[in-house]
């Protein structure tokens, strides 16, 4: 099972966003994919109509270490995602992960009670830094954080989430290594000379930065993706076509192409998926 986190120390960014359409769309694709709202603002936990809710959610796995996929598990309607609902509503899980002697590793350490069910697991974090957060990274393989082409978003980026990757770094000692971390340029306006100067200057940057990378997919500021939000849907159900009088590509080829340059190992899998939906499919156990 790999394990992705989507990070940011500013909210607004596209986290909630990403992590649904990525779901989406990799599920489509015939592989096991897991949720896990860590936002105490649940937006992913109300994005897709739920067929069966779980009893629990985010608050009992990390409150009580129950492992339980019965008590913690929520289907979704999409085939083969799934979804722990962040139902720590009263924010209490921040300060008893805090106080805990494996507060920042219990994620985690829990992760073997999902590795035989799923092929991936997508976390979306809150977007302020927090225990919370740092646990999210530190149990995963992956991070990926969204940033909007704008100035002050990168500055919140250098001051933010870079040093909260700085300052995890003493696990190493411990064996436990910062993941990679991916730069997704999101909401970008192809008419914005700005936004593709800042583009341009993020690459730029980052070039040459040890365990910084920008991707090479960004996510163009387009109508579909609000729209497949309000229908509780993966942006690539929705535009699978390119409009004629658009210049950006149809969310569906964005999307695959984010998936392809993330999940090289499944990229058979993604080139599969086509925008139209085809009822629900039976998911292989992963490889």
């Amino acid at each position: 099972m790999q394990v992705v986190s989507i990070i940011s120390t500013k909210g607004g960014v596209g986290k909630t966003t990403t992590a649904a359409n990525l779901g989406g769309f990799v599920a489509d694709a015939g592989l096991r994919v897991l949720l896990v709202d860590l936002d105490v603002q649940p937006t992913l936990s109300s994005y897709f109509t739920v067929d069966r809710r779980a009893p629990g959610g985010i608050y009992e796995l990390l409150a009580f270490n129950e492992q339980r996929d019965a008590q913690l598990v929520s289907s979704t309607n999409i085939a083969g995602l799934d979804l722990v609902l962040s139902n720590d509503d009263k924010g209490q899980l921040n300060t008893l992960l805090l106080h805990a002697p494996d507060g920042r590793l219990r994620l985690r350490n829990l992760l073997p009670a999902f590795a035989p069910h799923y092929d991936l697991m997508l976390i979306d974090t809150q977007g302020a830094r927090s225990v919370l957060l740092e646990m999210a990274v530190l149990a995963s393989d992956l991070a990926i954080s969204p940033v909007t082409p704008e100035i002050l978003a990168a500055r919140e980026l250098r001051r933010g989430t870079l040093q909260l990757i700085e300052d995890i770094a003493p696990y190493r000692r411990l064996g436990i290594a910062p993941p990679p971390l991916h730069l997704l340029i999101n909401r970008v306006h192809p008419v914005s000379a700005n936004a593709r100067a800042i583009q341009h200057a993020l690459r730029q940057i980052f070039r040459d930065h040890a365990g910084v990378h920008v991707l090479d997919t960004d996510i163009p500021a387009v109508e579909a993706y609000p729209r497949a939000a309000t229908l509780g849907l993966p942006v690539h159900r929705v535009e699978y076509r390119r409009p004629a009088t658009r210049v950006a590509p149809a969310a569906l080829d964005t999307i695959r192409a984010l998936a392809c340059e993330l999940f090289p190992q499944w990229i058979d899998r993604l080139h599969t998926v086509a925008g139209k939906h085809r009822g629900r499919r039976s998911h292989a156990k992963p490889a």
